[in-house]
């Protein structure tokens, strides 16, 4: 019981430290960025990833006080991410192709998102409580989405033309 609570304490430590360096990340790149949605998108995903860290926290303490993972979910989020970029998006025309250095500042989020992903199902399957299990499971579709919402806006400033007919299905049918 004892070395499976060190290894839970050990892997919300890890877990913590990665929303950090997450926040971070996206924060720096944020400052950076010259695309207005891009801006919006990337202070989302610092947000989320701060929500993710202070519940990561909350369940180290817990655990800590009652060596017992605590029933704990993540609240739901007022406005999903993917509503942010589409709402950033809307806002703006079509323009310029992002630089290089944005595209891979975006690559660099996207492969963070797929490690914290699989850093998370790992942890689910490993857990032996229920509870922590859905809690693992729940983060992991949370960087998922966040993944798929990067992809997205990779491809938007890889060609914004290509993008905006994309998502607006627009019809040639003569109409």
């Amino acid at each position: 019981m004892v070395a499976e609570l060190n290894r839970t304490l050990e892997a919300l430590q890890f877990a913590i430290q990665m929303e950090i360096d997450g926040k971070e990340y996206y924060l720096k790149t944020s400052q950076k960025s010259r695309d207005e949605a891009g801006k919006k998108l990337l202070v989302a995903l610092a947000i989320a990833e701060d929500v993710h860290r202070q519940k990561f926290e909350s369940i180290f303490e817990t655990i800590q006080m009652k060596q017992a993972w605590p029933p704990i979910k993540l609240p739901p989020s007022a406005k999903g991410i993917r509503t942010i970029f589409a709402e950033a998006l809307g806002q703006i025309k079509p323009g310029s192709r992002g630089t290089a250095t944005e595209i891979g500042a975006v690559d660099k989020a996207i492969d963070m998102e797929i490690k914290s992903y699989d850093y998370y199902k790992s942890q689910s399957k490993r857990a032996a409580d229920g509870a922590e299990i859905e809690f693992y499971e729940a983060v992991a579709a949370e960087e998922k989405v966040h993944h798929l919402v990067l992809l997205d806006y990779k491809e938007y400033l890889s060609d914004p033309a290509a993008w905006f007919v994309k998502s607006e299905h627009p019809s040639l049918d003569g109409a």
